[in-house]
Order: structure tokens, then C-alpha cells, then sequence
């Protein structure tokens, strides 16, 4: 499985004050939350570990097949451009593209996808049963989109041998997430 965020930064510093009481805490741990205050750039570290967990999350929701989502439950442990959000009992790779417009951030289950990612318009993404697939020689391929402000992406997973399940791959459990306050 896939997923990828982005994140348009001129639109995130303009409807979201990240240094308002109470907001970091609701999305980050305290180690996240020291990562982001002790950084050389802390606008650009709270989007970038936040399009993490999105894309962490897209992966979660489509392997079990639950809409909720509880950010603590998604932990970053670094900055840097390649690097794992961890996630019930669960690793998910990450890059991390960070230019001065926008983060854009793609999760894989495994880190042999990288090699299998084609970057696709947003015209070649069909929905089935609700999931975003792209199609190449008339098979359905995992896609992922993601939109803010003035960007958007949409990356496939496009190989032979790899042997995916396109459906939801997990029952609906909701014990799995624990306690979402």
C-alpha cells in the first residue's frame, strides 16, 4: 500500500496558527513536539512531520478500512527526508520532498515501492469503491491523492510481480485504534 500528502505552505500559515495553546499537543508527542520547537525551521518541521502521518494514514485507512484518525497514534521519530512513521505495531517508509511552496510526502508499506511509484494527473485517477486505482493497460493499479491550496498529487504503484490485494485488505475493527478521544 501507498499513501502521499501534500501541503501547500503559504495556505497552512495563513488558516493555521500552529503556536495557538493546545494545538500542537493534539497532533504531536512530546518528543515530536520537541523536534519541531528545537528545529532550525519549525513552520516547515509541523507540516513536514504532519504530511507524514496523512500519508502514514492513507495506508492505515485502506488496509483496515476505518475513517478515523488519531494523529498521536502516528509517531515520527526525525526531520530528515527518508525516514518510517510507526503506527500499531506497524513501520511505513516515507519521502519527503520539501520545496518553498509546499511538502510533499509519499508512505510505503514496503521500500521496494519507491522503485514502482509513477507520478500520475489527477484525470488518470478513477474511484472504485470509494479508493482512488489508476489504470495502465487495463488493470487497476493502488493510487493516491492528495490536495491543498494550489497543489496536488497523485502517485501510482505501477510494477509487475508485485502481487497486491486492491481491495480493503483488513476487517473493520474498532479495538484497532484504541482509545480516539
Amino acid at each position: 500500500m501507498i499513501g502521499n500528502d501534500v501541503i501547500d505552505l503559504k495556505l497552512a500559515a495563513a488558516e493555521s496558527d500552529w503556536r495557538r495553546k493546545g494545538f500542537l499537543e493534539k497532533l504531536f508527542s512530546g518528543k515530536e513536539i520537541a523536534m519541531i520547537l528545537s528545529s532550525a525551521a519549525p513552520d516547515v518541521s509541523v507540516w513536514n512531520l504532519w504530511s507524514r502521518k496523512e500519508a502514514a494514514y492513507k495506508i492505515f485507512n485502506r488496509t483496515t478500512g476505518m475513517r478515523l484518525f488519531n494523529p498521536l497514534y502516528f509517531e515520527c521519530r526525525d526531520l530528515s527526508a527518508s525516514s518510517y512513521v510507526f503506527f500499531a505495531g506497524q513501520t511505513v517508509f516515507c519521502r519527503t520532498e520539501i520545496t518553498p511552496d509546499f511538502i510533499h510526502t509519499v508512505a510505503c508499506e514496503k521500500t521496494e515501492y519507491f522503485q514502482h511509484l509513477l507520478t500520475v494527473h489527477q484525470s488518470e485517477i478513477t474511484k472504485m469503491n470509494g479508493l482512488p486505482f489508476f489504470e495502465k493497460a487495463e488493470k487497476p493499479h493502488i493510487a493516491t491523492v492528495s490536495h491543498h491550496g494550489n497543489f496536488v498529487k497523485c502517485v501510482s504503484l505501477v510494477g509487475n510481480g508485485l502481487n497486491l490485494d486492491l481491495a480493503v485488505q483488513g476487517p473493520v475493527d474498532g479495538t484497532f485504534l484504541g482509545d480516539l478521544k
